[in-house]
């Protein structure tokens, strides 16, 4: 790993074998819905009574419009490692694993920020832009000025929708990552989005997962249309009953895309993985509801410096562990031993 910060502040805490590294539900969360859900409800970060204080940042963007970051840093000699954590759709620096992240690099003294996609943070962007899953130089702008500004090690995590656009970025980027970042860890990431998106449209998944998305995606798209009006077709989105309905109104016309089957082939990190050429570690649970297992990448797929992690277990980063409710800790720890270690 170069000039990563091998072994600061982890300790015995972070197993080095990677036989340690597997994740395995406990046997009183059964199933992937289970896995899914109730960690995001109701588990707690480990040193979950430690009180988390992010300084909030806005930043402008380079189109006129602006995101907001939140930050806690870390005093010490020498500039702390950072994280710069990329959330998922309709995330936030207030979902759960970016809270049980935080409370890690708390932990082990690592600075960590979270930029909002736009719209993510409580308040209407200004452009009539949103964000999406292959929104890779939005996530170039943003790595490349926390580059410019921090001087000590700094690396990446994508959940989910972020972890996809991460991918993506990396994809793009090629060599000249390296010069930005010192690894990124993908967590959950749907890099197949034709499959997820199918997979996300059916039986319970549609009935629990795409009611709560759209529940949210559509106000602010609509918001969106009613201020830039000619922007999209404000019916045909408040008439989506799935995220490929959605996609088809909003999501592609908006940001460029002929429609949602343009968009998810675009978009998708997995046809380009052999493309990365910083180190990267990829976590997905193969009961994941939001993406088969079928549709995960193999050994062939990938470059040489990209590892696969995919436990039989874990949901939709879920990955609690102990007894009711559950802890979230295993994702944190094996996110910092990974970027501590790379391995």
């Amino acid at each position: 790993m170069g000039d990563g910060p091998v072994g600061f502040g982890l300790g015995r805490d972070l197993p080095l074998r990677r036989s340690d590294a597997l994740y395995v539900a406990p046997r009183w969360l059964p199933g992937a819905h289970a896995q899914t859900i109730w960690p995001a409800l109701f588990s707690r970060p480990a040193s979950a009574g430690m009180p988390l204080q992010w300084a909030r940042e806005r930043w402008d963007t380079p189109d006129g419009d602006f995101i907001d970051v939140d930050r806690i840093s870390v005093e010490r000699r020498g500039a702390a490692p950072l994280i710069v954590l990329f959330h998922g759709l309709e995330g936030s620096s207030r979902s759960h694993y970016a809270q049980a992240v935080a409370h890690a690099c708390m932990r082990a003294g690592w600075s960590i920020a979270v930029p909002h996609f736009r719209g993510c943070s409580g308040e209407p962007n200004r452009a009539p832009r949103a964000y999406h899953s292959g929104d890779w130089p939005e996530i170039d702008w943003i790595v490349r000025r926390f580059r410019a500004t921090h001087s000590g090690a700094l690396h990446a995590i994508g959940v989910s929708l972020g972890g996809n656009a991460l991918l993506r970025w990396a994809e793009e980027a090629g060599h000249a990552a390296m010069d930005v970042v010192h690894s990124l860890v993908s967590v959950s990431a749907p890099i197949d989005l034709a499959a997820g998106g199918a997979a996300i449209s059916r039986g319970f998944n549609r009935l629990i997962y795409t009611r709560m998305f759209l529940r949210t995606l559509k106000p602010k798209a609509i918001d969106m249309v009613h201020r830039y009006p000619g922007l999209a077709d404000a019916r045909a989105i408040a008439a989506a009953q799935d995220l490929r309905a959605f996609d088809n109104a909003f999501t592609a016309p908006v940001h460029g895309f002929r429609d949602t089957d343009d968009y998810w082939r675009r978009a998708s990190a997995k046809p380009h993985l052999a493309r990365i050429r910083v180190p990267t570690l990829l976590i997905n649970a193969r009961n994941d509801p939001f993406l088969p297992a079928s549709a995960l990448p193999a050994a062939g797929e990938i470059a040489p410096g990209v590892w696969l992690e995919q436990p039989e277990e874990g949901g939709h980063v879920g990955f609690a562990r102990g007894g009711p409710p559950g802890v979230l800790d295993w994702l944190p720890q094996r996110i910092l031993q990974f970027f501590a270690h790379g391995l």
